[in-house]
C-alpha cells in the first residue's frame, strides 16, 4: 500500500509540471546546471534560481529572482550552507511548497579545515562526492517525473562514469609525484573534498569569511602561522587571489596557485568538467613545485 501511494504521488507530480508536459527544474549553483543538464539531456528543462555572473556568497535576492523561482517544479539545492538565500527566495516568492531535492543527502560530509564545528559545503569541489551527488540527483528526478526515470538513471550513470574517467586520469599523474613535502594553506576553506580525494591536507585555512580579507592584525598572525607551519604552498580562489595572495607570497616565499570555486560563470553542461579539470592541473602543479629536489 505504501508503494502505491509513492507511485501515485509522483505520477500526480508528473501530470501537473507548471509550464506544460516538461518539467522545470531549478538549481542554485552553477556545478548543479551541469549535473542536472547531462542527467535529463533534452528531456527537461533547466532554470537557475540566480542569473550568471552573480557570486552565490553572501547573495542578495533581486525580483527576478522571486518570478523564476514560481515557475520551477522541483529544485536542487546543496541544503548544507552554500545557498541559504535559496529559502529566503522561494519564501519570498510564495513557492515555499516547492519540492527539494538536497543533492547533499547521500555524501558523507567533512568539517572545514581547521574548524570541526562547522561542516565544509562544497562538496562539489571533488569528484568522488560530486558523482555522489549525480547519483542522488538523477534517482530523485526519476521520482517526479517516472516516465523519464530510466533515461535520467542511464544519462546519470554516464555521466559519472565520465567524472570516473577524468579522476582515473589524473591519480595516475599524481601517483608519480613526490607528495612529501607539500604543506598547504588557502585563502578559503572549500578545497577539503578535493585534496582529501587524493590523499593530501590542508595545514590552515587564512580567509575569515568568503570575499573578506583579513585586518591587519589577522593578516600578521595568518603570516605568522605560515611560517610556523612550515607552509610552501597557498591556494587562492581563481577570482580572489589579489593583493593578499601577493602579500603572503612575499611575506613567506610561499608559492601561490589557483582554484575554481566553480560558482562562476555561465551556465553550461560542460562547466564543472572544464572547472574541475583546471583544479587538478593547479593542484598537480603545486604539489610538482614542491617535490624535493633530487
Amino acid at each position: 500500500m505504501v508503494v502505491l501511494a509513492l507511485s501515485f504521488s509522483s505520477l500526480s507530480i508528473a501530470q501537473d509540471f507548471k509550464n506544460g508536459e516538461r518539467m522545470t527544474i531549478g538549481v542554485t549553483l552553477h556545478p548543479y546546471y551541469s549535473f542536472v543538464a547531462n542527467i535529463v539531456g533534452d528531456l527537461a528543462d533547466i532554470e537557475p534560481l540566480i542569473g550568471a555572473g552573480y557570486n552565490p556568497h553572501n547573495y542578495n535576492p533581486l525580483p527576478e529572482d522571486l518570478v523564476r523561482a514560481r515557475s520551477m517544479d522541483v529544485i536542487v539545492v546543496n541544503g548544507i550552507g552554500h545557498d541559504e538565500w535559496a529559502f529566503e527566495i522561494l519564501q519570498a516568492s510564495g513557492a515555499g511548497d516547492t519540492p527539494l531535492i538536497y543533492a547533499n543527502n547521500s555524501v558523507s560530509l567533512i568539517p572545514v579545515a581547521g574548524n570541526d564545528e562547522a561542516v565544509n559545503a562544497h562538496t562539489f569541489i571533488s569528484t568522488v562526492t560530486a558523482i555522489q551527488q549525480i547519483y542522488e540527483i538523477a534517482r530523485e528526478l526519476g521520482r517526479y517525473d517516472p516516465d523519464n526515470a530510466q533515461a535520467y538513471a542511464r544519462n546519470g550513470r554516464a555521466y559519472a562514469t565520465s567524472l570516473r574517467r577524468l579522476k582515473a586520469e589524473y591519480s595516475q599523474q599524481f601517483s608519480d609525484l613526490d607528495t612529501s613535502n607539500f604543506r598547504a594553506a588557502t585563502m578559503h576553506g572549500a578545497y577539503g573534498y578535493l585534496l582529501q580525494e587524493f590523499g593530501l591536507q590542508i595545514s590552515a585555512v587564512i580567509e575569515p569569511r568568503h570575499g573578506v580579507e583579513p585586518t591587519a592584525r589577522q593578516l600578521a598572525q595568518t603570516i605568522e602561522a605560515i611560517r610556523a607551519a612550515n607552509v610552501n604552498v597557498l591556494f587562492a580562489e581563481k577570482f580572489f587571489a589579489g593583493q593578499l595572495a601577493e602579500t603572503i607570497q612575499a611575506e613567506t616565499g610561499v608559492e601561490v596557485y589557483s582554484f575554481s570555486h566553480i560558482s562562476e560563470g555561465d551556465y553550461t553542461p560542460e562547466f564543472y568538467e572544464s572547472e574541475m579539470r583546471f583544479n587538478l592541473d593547479s593542484l598537480k602543479a603545486a604539489v610538482e613545485s614542491t617535490a624535493p629536489s633530487l
